[in-house]
């Protein structure tokens, strides 16, 4: 039976550490790649490297996963278009094409939720004129078409 070295045996201890570490970060709520590796930034660059390997093998690590979860919740949550929810989940660190790639897989459902929510928020400004609702929608990013929709629909 063969022996690890003194430094070996400390250099498994310390990516242990740091697997446990990462582990509990992960699991108290699902992150992205680029949220570890900021956040794990002052350790040893290839121990978080072979960390994040491990757990994408493990599937812990998934960004295509997280943007799927992230735009379903900011679709139960809020009323958002589709470029600030691209914008939110794009600001954790996940790349535009994953983002994309998802809109573009559930276009329509995407579509029916911003005329969802132009719709609320028509409601909730009903004492504003028109063009003014018009013009806020259009600064949140909300496509004209799903404007024009979400009017149309509320005055029938």
């Amino acid at each position: 039976m063969e022996f690890m070295s003194k430094e070996k045996f400390e250099e498994a201890e310390k990516i242990e550490k740091l697997r446990n570490k990462m582990l509990k970060y992960i699991v108290y709520k699902k992150r992205t790649e680029a949220e570890i590796r900021q956040k794990f930034e002052e350790e040893d660059e290839n121990m978080v490297e072979d960390a994040i390997e491990y757990f994408k093998e493990l599937k812990y690590i998934d960004d295509s996963v997280y943007v799927e979860r992230a735009i379903k919740e900011y679709i139960a949550l809020r009323n958002l278009s589709i470029k600030e929810i691209a914008y939110k989940v794009c600001q954790k660190g996940v790349s535009k094409s994953l983002v994309d790639d998802y809109i573009c897989k559930n276009k329509e459902t995407m579509l029916e939720y911003e005329i969802s929510s132009a719709k609320n928020i028509i409601k909730k400004k009903a004492g504003q004129e028109e063009q003014e609702i018009k013009n806020f929608l259009y600064k949140k990013g909300f496509m004209s078409e799903s404007v024009n929709i979400a009017f149309d629909e509320l005055e029938d």
